[in-house]
């Protein structure tokens, strides 16, 4: 099997994939493919039954995620609880928790505490929540919260990927009590004591960046940061890899040499012991393990003088990995890794052309970059080519000053002594300029490309091209490798540019909780619109005005693929209808806002809007506009109402043969009004006016209107009522097929020419 470890990881990969897609061509066309290699007698008969065998192994092995729901009465009420902790407890700004593994059911719970601000109670338990510690915990059993929008991130099923399906959430210290502790509780204590340690030893900044780099907390790191690493794709220079396990090994092999403590045969032996630990230590990520477990493997392969191909143990080890976990195969960090060392490793031959060191960074950045593309697409949405330029300079930075200079500093610190917050200033001022350079090259040289999704077939199309490619400039047949390239690139580029080949358009109500936004696309991408755009509020202020726009709106834009709204219509100026309007305008190319004659727009507004490219129109009632062929109708209002809801900005236009009707949160009399100003007025789908509430839908305007859907975007347990049990039963005494954005989730109408369907994005 030397020289051929790769086939049965490839074999593995391929059955993670078929169980992950529930597609069984994968599966077949691997079969075949192992089939021919082996009529064309380049492959022999061990590697394929290994293969197979490893296959079939994985496939009964790795489990199927799946949205099951929890049983009604497992919910019904409060129970207690006793297993024992698996791992270490996290700890973030708003809660703390574990993964408690259940005798009974063997179940993993993950059991969360939220404290108050005031709250210091928690401290002293936490003492107490060490691994393998067995709990008692008193609580009510429930499903983790999913996603109810598409592009949203669906916490349900990320805990699903860590064996997690259910959770309870602890309303008081005094609903646990644990005792114990297991074998490994010791090493995640030291982590702890480290990490606090770090946070004594050196300033906030400093001490955020050296628990991230050699610990493996990032926790500390400001949220700014983070997003701007992963927006430029620098995200493993956060992670714990290779470059640092091979550094830390480094200093600690060569403390152990040069200063005679141990013989170069015991110091292996050493390196053998503490590689496991201190990938426990750094928070034990798919990158640290893989990092670890290959050098071990070198090392042990070496004492045994047996000689393997790096190929082949990175394959052990990723076929090791998995074993060990079965959900390992879900975890992003353990996709990533494994797949940009393996394409840095089949590239080995071309990096070795050159001697420049420059340009040896530059081919690894491109090689690394582009192998994750499909990655990349399915998990972000986007792809931004200049990140294998900033590389050059980020990688260089964090590998010859912040990364040694962050080992140093840890280890050299007892004898530093009072210098050590002189290295903390010096370090502090260095990386501050750094960051700055980073956030002047974000501000003028962002421009991702948006690609929204790949299908599985293109992802698969696009790494046959890719790896042909450097198979190609490998063996230096440039002609053949500049035709694949290009073929890559034209793949990218039909990716990216396929909604503008779709004939489907799309009408969706999003759903933002206690409010409205609905997002209208028209078939090949001709335009793009929004009515409405609400926003979260707490009642004392706006600090949380963001959260609709972050987790709901932008990540379904980025999975469309949409980076232009041609027009968004503001029905009036309460929040849960224009608060995310600002969001929009900041990162999105919004080319007009369209309110009605009596929306209260400030100087300011119209100013910020203009400042970032967007015109503002006003419309009166009787009044039409026409963007990309697509004609909305202003109804309402015909004059200046005593309050803002009967104000609302009331469109009529038509989608896939069905005609709409959009009418904010008017209240009845302004539906008299409708009735009577258009007698005629007939619709088919109705945006059921202020989320369902018993001031608006009055009976008579249902019967003139005579709708055959009715579209509620409303909030979950919300403190209104809403929608009112007299409207809804309304709507059915009117035979109104009613979707609520708070039982349906999202509700997407496709049309295909003047036919349509809706589609519900819960089950």
């Amino acid at each position: 099997m030397k020289g051929y470890w790769h086939f049965p990881a490839i074999s593995a990969a391929v059955c993670a994939v078929t169980v992950m897609t529930q597609t069984y061509w994968f599966a077949v066309a691997f079969i075949v493919w192992l089939l021919l290699l082996y009529g064309f007698k380049r492959l022999g008969m061990l590697p394929i039954v290994v293969s197979l065998t490893v296959f079939f192994l994985f496939y009964t092995y790795i489990p199927v995620i799946s949205d099951v729901e929890i049983e009604p009465e497992a919910t019904a009420d409060s129970a207690s609880y006793t297993g024992k902790i698996i791992g270490s407890f996290n700890k973030t700004d708003k809660k703390i928790g574990f993964v408690l593994q259940d005798h009974t059911s063997k179940t993993n719970l993950l059991v969360v505490y939220f404290p108050d601000k005031d709250d210091n109670e928690w401290v002293h338990h936490i003492q107490t929540w060490k691994h393998g510690a067995t709990c008692e915990v008193y609580g009510k059993i429930e499903q983790p919260t999913r996603s109810t929008n598409p592009g949203q991130f669906d916490y349900r099923r990320y805990l699903q990927t860590k064996g997690i399906m259910y959770q309870i959430n602890m309303k008081s210290m005094e609903d646990i009590s644990c005792s114990g502790s297991g074998t490994l509780a010791g090493v995640y204590d030291l982590r702890q004591k480290l990490i606090h340690h770090v946070k004594r030893l050196v300033g906030k900044e400093t001490a955020a960046w050296l628990t991230a780099l050699v610990i493996g907390d990032d926790s500390s790191i400001d949220e700014d940061t983070i997003d701007l690493f992963q927006r430029w794709g620098l995200s493993h220079i956060l992670a714990i890899s290779g470059l640092h396990v091979g550094l830390i090994v480094s200093i600690v092999y060569f403390l152990f040499i040069k200063c005679n403590l141990l013989t170069k045969e015991k110091a292996q032996w050493v390196m053998i012991i503490f590689l496991p630990f201190y990938a426990l230590i750094a928070g034990g990520e798919p990158s640290v393990w893989r990092a670890c477990v290959m050098l071990m493997l070198f090392i042990i392969l070496n004492k045994l003088k047996v000689q393997f191909g790096s190929t082949d143990v990175l394959s052990i080890v990723f076929l090791l990995l998995m074993l060990a976990d079965k959900y390992m195969v879900y975890h992003v960090g353990f996709q990533f890794s494994f797949l940009v060392t393996f394409g840095i490793l089949l590239s080995r031959h071309w990096l070795s052309y050159t001697s420049s060191p420059l340009l040896q960074m530059l081919q690894i950045s491109f090689v690394a970059q582009m192998i994750i593309f499909p990655l990349q697409v399915v998990y972000f949405y986007m792809f931004h080519p200049l990140s294998i330029i900033l590389n050059l300079l980020v990688i260089p930075y964090f590998t010859l000053f912040v990364i040694p200079f962050m080992f140093f500093l840890l280890l050299l610190s007892p004898i530093l002594g009072a210098m050590t917050s002189v290295a903390d200033i010096f370090f502090t001022k260095i990386h501050h300029l750094f960051l700055s350079l980073l956030h002047g090259i974000d501000t003028y040289f962002y421009h991702p490309l948006t690609v929204g999704s790949i299908s599985v077939v293109g992802a698969l199309l696009y790494f046959i091209l890719f790896l042909l490619f450097m198979n190609r400039l490998q063996q230096k047949r440039h002609w053949h490798s500049l035709l694949l390239g290009c073929l890559t690139v034209c793949l990218i580029i039909g990716v990216t540019i396929k909604p503008y080949f779709n004939p489907v358009g799309s009408v969706t109500m999003l759903d933002i909780g206690q409010g409205d936004a609905f997002v209208i696309e028209l078939p090949y991408r001709k335009g793009v619109f929004m009515v409405d755009a609400g926003a979260k509020a707490s009642f004392d202020n706006k600090d949380n005005a963001d959260q609709n726009y972050r987790q709901m709106m932008k990540p379904y834009f980025m999975s469309r693929g949409i980076t232009t709204i041609d027009a968004i219509f503001l029905s009036h100026e309460d929040f849960d209808h224009v608060g995310s309007v600002p969001y929009l305008i900041d990162e999105l190319n919004v080319k007009y806002v369209i309110v009605s004659a009596y929306y209260p727009l400030t100087e300011q507004e119209i100013t910020n809007w203009q400042e970032n490219g967007t015109d503002v129109q006003q419309i009166e009632a009787g009044e039409t506009t026409e963007m990309a062929g697509q004609v909305f109708s202003a109804l309402s209002p015909f004059t200046k109402q005593d309050s803002p809801n009967d104000n609302s900005l009331v469109l009529y236009t038509e989608f896939g043969g069905l005609t709409w009707l959009f009418t904010g949160d008017i209240g009845q009399d302004v539906e008299q009004q409708l009735i009577r100003a258009y007698p005629d007025l007939n619709v088919d789908v109705l945006k059921v006016a202020h989320h369902g509430s018993k001031t608006s839908s009055d009976s008579a305007f249902l019967s003139a209107i005579d709708p055959v859907y009715g579209l509620i975007s409303v909030g979950r347990h919300n403190l209104y009522g809403h929608p009112s049990p007299e409207i809804t039963e309304r709507l059915a005494e009117n035979d109104i097929y009613v979707f609520r954005s708070d039982q349906d989730g999202a509700v997407v109408f496709r049309f295909h020419e003047d036919k349509g369907t809706f589609l519900k994005f819960l089950p």
